[in-house]
């Protein structure tokens, strides 16, 4: 089995590519959190699209999104996606981290812990690299 060492520009890919993913996360919870696309989900299918498809903040986060899937093809073109996918949990710590401090969404001692749990996985994973 081969050993393959991550360079910086691969770390850096990988980290750029997350954290864009996780503000478009973030992005796009602002969006559907509008007045706009809230009043409309009252209503029917059409309006419930319309008022999603005119709101600036979910045509963000779907750039965004683009943005750091594009990225993330650049880090799969250099590593095994075995390495470079438990990356993707640094996602789940900047989303949370980002609706605390961006969206002021509460953060529980138990989501500490489980945030922790990532961090640890992560570590564990990439020994090897």
């Amino acid at each position: 089995m081969k050993e393959m060492t991550i360079s910086w520009t691969v770390l850096t890919l990988i980290f750029i590519s997350v954290t864009i993913s996780a503000v478009a996360q973030v992005t796009l919870k602002q969006g559907m959190s509008s007045s706009a696309v809230q009043q409309s989900l009252t209503g029917g299918w059409l309006e419930i699209v319309i008022a999603v498809a005119s709101n600036l903040y979910v045509w963000l986060g779907l750039i965004f999104y683009a943005l750091g899937a594009v990225l993330w093809l650049g880090v799969l073109a250099k590593i095994d996606v075995s390495i470079a996918y438990p990356f993707v949990g640094l996602g789940f710590i900047l989303t949370a981290l980002f609706g605390v401090f961006l969206l002021g969404e509460a953060f529980s001692v138990i989501r500490f812990v489980g945030t922790c749990l990532v961090v640890l996985g992560i570590i564990l994973v990439t020994q090897g690299c």
